[in-house]
């Protein structure tokens, strides 16, 4: 194995976690002068010292040692259309893209930026189509309590305004779905919106 492509695999596993230099020497218990070796090439992390990184960095030794970051349009326009999965059922479009990203998030460069912004657009898109649903059911059930009567123009409106917004947030994450597999084609950064941050 070549010292820098090591280097570079533990400064990317550090830069994930968001973490300096002299803050993965102190979660490690290693040295700072270590940790620079190690980023600069100059040397391997092997036994006592293996088991240290990996632990601050919470993954195995294997995944240091063996661990390579490629590049993978392909998997990354897979990621993204795994989403259309919530045409079968709304929530297979958070559950598809949730395992591919999972299973590569640290093995592919930009998956983890990605499916971060598919699956927060997903559990965003989703809880926005069940709560308009639920709120127009509840609404649906006032009005005929109110009235004390089963008015079928009221039941009829409810369907329509289902259908409507069934059909209005279905093409609409459709849409967002094939603008940003084109984007990934064109090596542009992905933009989805609205979405909540559940993942940072």
């Amino acid at each position: 194995m070549k010292n820098n492509d090591l280097a570079k695999r533990v400064k990317l596993l550090r830069s994930r976690k968001g973490f300096s230099q002299e803050l993965l020497a102190e979660n490690s218990g290693l040295s700072l002068r270590t940790i620079q070796r190690l980023e600069n090439g100059e040397t391997e992390p092997r036994g006592d010292t293996l088991k240290r990184l990996a632990h601050a960095l919470d993954v195995s030794s294997d995944e240091i040692m063996d661990w390579t970051i490629e590049e993978d349009r392909g998997f990354l326009t897979s990621l993204n259309l795994s989403a259309l999965s919530f045409i079968l059922f709304p929530l297979l479009g958070i559950l598809v893209p949730l395992i591919l990203w999972i299973s590569k998030k640290d093995k592919v460069k930009d998956v983890d930026q990605v499916g971060k912004n598919l699956l927060n657009f997903q559990i965003s898109w989703s809880m926005f189509l069940f709560l308009g649903l639920i709120g127009n059911i509840l609404l649906t059930q006032y009005r005929i309590h109110s009235t004390g009567d089963i008015n079928m123009a009221i039941l009829m409106t409810a369907n329509l305004i289902n259908i409507g917004l069934f059909g209005s947030t279905y093409f609409f994450n459709l849409t967002l779905v094939i603008i940003n597999t084109i984007r990934i084609q064109n090596e542009k950064a992905t933009w989805y919106f609205p979405k909540i941050r559940f993942l940072r």
